[in-house]
């Protein structure tokens, strides 16, 4: 251990002294700077300590250097903007759902200005969160009442809690869903105080399954739309149509989580292929000739269920929430129950959600990011990848070529649906010089100040146009002509 190395490195004060007026920190505290200059001398002491003294400056104008490369380095936000070319539109990791620009202002100003989100103008008294959207919903979906909570698994536990608290629920076993997070539906049941009463078998349940399980302690009857996954082959469940009219004949309140499930049964999918609900009602001059088992909001309601729960970024396309429509008195015991004001949704989320449902109820949902990007054509798709490639810079050891791909929904939506696209296709080529790796050209992309996220598939790194704008083009264009440097 070199002991003078030690005895040599300055102390924070003088450190502190020789950086005062430097141009490069002017804009960070002296609490800032000090802590980042222990940062440098503790990490410069451990090295000495490790033996490797004899490699490390010490004078303080390299400290201050790496002083000034710390803060910069933490002036980074964290949660930043990212460019995605996964293909996957409702990517957990990536924040799911983006807003449109009239949505985003909508936030804007809700963030930067007092706001009515508990105000009444009409009276001057207290008014309710929840009257911003509940009349929007209801006539999107046909449901009495509604509310919103900050996600699905929210508004799951605030119902079964409200509606079910000390009784049973009974659900199918192959209903069970682990979500995101390892998030389990017995373990949010067993939170909420309801008493699980699991029915059929893990792929196949009957109504006669449900129809034995009820009796005295019976509070509801739970459907659960698997959307993250599915079961195939020897199967069998039971419609929501068929459970509604046995809690009718039963008196049993029937309660339908579908999930990410489509508010309306609006949205196409796959560049115009297949619609997300088994209605063929023409939308947008496209029909479905392959409807998906995927249900809409408004379908559950039609069927007769009592509370449908959702998802708001997911096929909605909005903010992270979560939301119940459905009977009145249902949901007004919902909104009375102590938790809801644990799970209530904020007032960014909630302008993001009104604004999101207003482009439902004038006819303009083609205007969200999440539907323009589901619905996109194979046509608008190829014309939009090739012209990225046409304005991406030459790189030696590169190759560029447009290739069809296949994507997927995301965001534990729509299991097994692949989304037909297309994708910029780079690959390394012989050259006399080391060539880039597609794995250093993925570091080189993610690592960037604005990441962009692409894919890696059999040695070719694939960006997928259907979640790229135009906007973003340039952005690429000086990624690619940094590659190397």
């Amino acid at each position: 251990m070199n002991t003078n190395a030690l005895r040599s490195l300055p102390q924070i004060d003088t450190i502190l002294r020789a950086a005062e007026g430097n141009p490069a920190l002017t804009e960070y505290s002296d609490v800032q700077i000090a802590n980042a200059a222990r940062a440098v001398i503790d990490g410069i002491r451990a090295d000495i300590l490790s033996d490797n003294g004899g490699q490390v400056d010490g004078t303080i104008d390299t400290i201050i250097i790496e002083i000034f490369r710390r803060l910069a380095q933490d002036s980074v936000h964290s949660l930043r903007s990212v460019i995605n070319g996964t293909g996957i539109p409702l990517h957990t990791n990536l924040g799911r759902a983006v807003m449109p620009e009239c949505v985003a202002e909508q936030v804007k100003l809700a963030a930067m200005e007092y706001t009515t989100l508990e105000y009444d103008v009409e009276t001057g008294g207290r008014g309710s969160r929840h009257s911003h959207v509940e009349s929007l919903l209801c006539q999107l979906t046909g449901a009495q009442s509604a509310m919103a909570v900050n996600n699905n698994a929210a508004a799951v536990l605030l119902a079964l809690s409200a509606l079910c608290h000390g009784r049973e629920a009974v659900v199918s076993r192959g209903e069970l869903v682990e979500i995101g997070g390892s998030f389990r539906i017995p373990e949010v049941m067993e939170q909420s105080g309801a008493i699980l009463r699991e029915v059929g078998s893990t792929n196949k349940t009957h109504l006669r399954d449900y129809a034995a399980a009820i009796g005295e302690n019976t509070a509801a009857l739970l459907k659960v739309h698997t959307s993250n996954y599915r079961i195939v082959g020897f199967t069998a469940e039971v419609g929501i149509g068929e459970m509604c009219e046995l809690g009718r004949q039963r008196g049993v309140s029937v309660i339908y989580d579908v999930g990410s499930g489509d508010l309306t049964g609006s949205i196409f999918v796959g560049a115009g292929s297949a619609r997300l609900s088994q209605d063929t009602t023409p939308r947008n001059g496209r029909v479905n000739p392959y409807p998906t088992t995927e249900p809409s909001v408004r379908e559950g309601i039609a069927a007769g269920a009592d509370v449908v729960l959702f998802s708001g970024d997911k096929l909605l396309g909005g903010p992270q929430a979560g939301m119940a429509v459905g009977r009145a008195d249902l949901i007004a015991k919902m909104k009375s129950h102590p938790l809801a004001r644990a799970v209530r949704i904020d007032k960014l989320s909630l302008a993001a959600l009104e604004g999101t449902l207003r482009l439902y109820a004038a006819g303009k949902e083609g205007e969200i990011p999440t539907v323009a990007m589901l619905s996109a054509t194979s046509e608008e798709l190829r014309e939009r990848a090739d012209a990225l490639v046409a304005i991406l810079p030459q790189v030696a050891g590169l190759e560029y070529s447009v290739e069809a791909t296949m994507g997927e929904v995301g965001g534990g939506s729509l299991p097994g649906v692949e989304l037909p696209s297309w994708a910029v296709a780079i690959r390394p080529v012989p050259t006399n010089n080391h060539p880039i790796t597609i794995m250093e050209l993925e570091h080189h992309l993610r690592t960037r100040a604005t990441p962009i996220i692409g894919r890696i598939v059999r040695d070719t790194y694939l960006l997928d146009v259907r979640c790229i704008e135009r906007r973003h083009f340039a952005e690429i264009g000086a990624a690619m002509g940094a590659v190397g440097l």
